[in-house]
């Protein structure tokens, strides 16, 4: 990008337009702004003057122009995040994505494709794990109709899986004095948690309780939603790039970008991160279990359960594919869903509910993970070594096609 004389753009000029794109967007999609601490009359702007999808991507073009020439990762962020911009009003003036097009135009990344088959495998080594009569998905369900948080305990165990997050963050990453978040538990979402970043270093963390809430699920909440997941990642973001930097393009959050594979992909694999597979067992038989006032002596069979069901997570993409081209039926994914991706019954109808709404997002949370680790793991062979990478990741400029070796 050139800057030969005081009328060349910069890269805070393309920001500023990206953010005000962004901020348009959100006036023609409601879900569309995932979060903004930007300056409050660019948002009061966007709703008093509402652009045309066509109009916004005229100006996006523009934008994505004006980054022709540079090759830092900033302008590379930018310029991913400004295509983006352009897939979703290609969408929203209803343009048809295949699965595979809208996750490269929208996140960056493509899922691999499995058959049934190689589920079925897996499937196998579980109805071993948990032998006797009925189908694997109901000898699964019964062992997990055993390991449901109570309603009355379920602050009270959210509480301290948080805080054993934050602990094991706060040994590797400095955080700003005053962060904080809130937690909140809600009802009738497509999703089963959610960080709302607020600015300022706060997070609103609500956990949805329509569907019951296991007792991994505790673990997987706390560290995903808050430490060392969403909350730490966009306090970084804050601290080093907005107030850091003056990088106004991270003040705000466009949820259908490649931002999401980096921000769901770290906040998965912060879970593993913050506790190897023992210290997890050992955590939960100790504190979690007899916090819910849960028979402790289930939780080694349990975690090897989950271990083997944690390979079955791509089967979200190929389900939600399948399902959202119209290669199966709504009762074929929801038969796929009980018998290959062994969810219960009520939670495969709520993850057909985050399918329709969400599209190709679902490849975000397994695939980013994947990505996450590899890349991390690749910056080092130590646990501190990966910590270090795990927090330059989270507040840098890196676009998830950059994280492939």
């Amino acid at each position: 990008m050139t800057n030969n004389d005081s009328n060349s753009p910069t890269l805070a000029d393309v920001a500023e337009r990206y953010v005000k794109l962004v901020l348009a967007m959100g006036q023609h999609d409601a879900s569309y702004v995932d979060a903004y601490y930007g300056p409050p009359a660019w948002q009061q702007e966007a709703a008093e003057r509402p652009w045309s999808l066509s109009d916004i991507k005229a100006a996006t073009d523009k934008a994505l122009a004006l980054l022709a020439d540079a090759t830092c990762l900033r302008a590379l962020n930018l310029r991913k995040q400004l295509q983006a911009v352009l897939a979703r009003a290609d969408m929203l003036q209803g343009v048809r994505l295949d699965f595979d097009t809208e996750s490269a135009r929208l996140y960056d990344a493509v899922s691999p494709h499995h058959s049934r088959a190689y589920y079925e495998d897996l499937v196998v080594r579980i109805d071993a794990l948990l032998p006797g009569p009925g189908t694997v998905s109901a000898r699964v369900n019964a062992l997990r109709a055993q390991l449901v948080i109570p309603a009355d305990k379920l602050r009270a165990v959210m509480d301290a899986a948080i805080r054993a997050g934050r602990e094991r963050t706060l040994h590797y990453i400095a955080l700003p004095d005053g962060e904080d978040f809130v937690l909140e538990f809600v009802t009738d979402k497509p999703w089963s948690g959610y960080n709302w970043y607020k600015g300022n270093y706060q997070s609103v963390i609500q956990i949805n309780t329509d569907l019951p809430v296991y007792i991994d699920r505790a673990v997987d909440l706390g560290c995903h939603e808050a430490y060392p997941g969403h909350h730490v990642y966009n306090v970084l973001l804050e601290r080093d790039l907005v107030r850091g930097k003056g990088w106004v393009e991270y003040c705000i959050y466009p949820l259908y970008s490649p931002q999401s594979l980096i921000a769901e992909g770290t906040a998965n694999y912060g879970i593993e991160l913050s506790f190897t597979d023992e210290e997890r067992l050992d955590f939960e038989q100790r504190v979690l279990y007899p916090l819910a006032g849960l028979d402790a002596a289930l939780a080694p069979r349990y975690a090897q359960l989950n271990a083997l069901l944690a390979k079955l997570s791509y089967a979200d993409n190929d389900i939600a594919r399948q399902y959202l081209e119209g290669g199966i039926t709504r009762d074929e994914a929801l038969e796929w869903l009980v018998n290959v991706r062994l969810y219960p019954a009520e939670k495969s109808a709520q993850r057909l509910q985050f399918y329709d709404a969400m599209g190709a997002y679902v490849i975000n949370y397994n695939l980013g993970q994947d990505m996450a680790k590899a890349y991390v793991e690749r910056q080092g062979t130590t646990r501190a070594g990966h910590w270090a990478a795990f927090r330059d990741l989270m507040s840098s400029p890196r676009v998830p096609s950059g994280l492939l070796a």
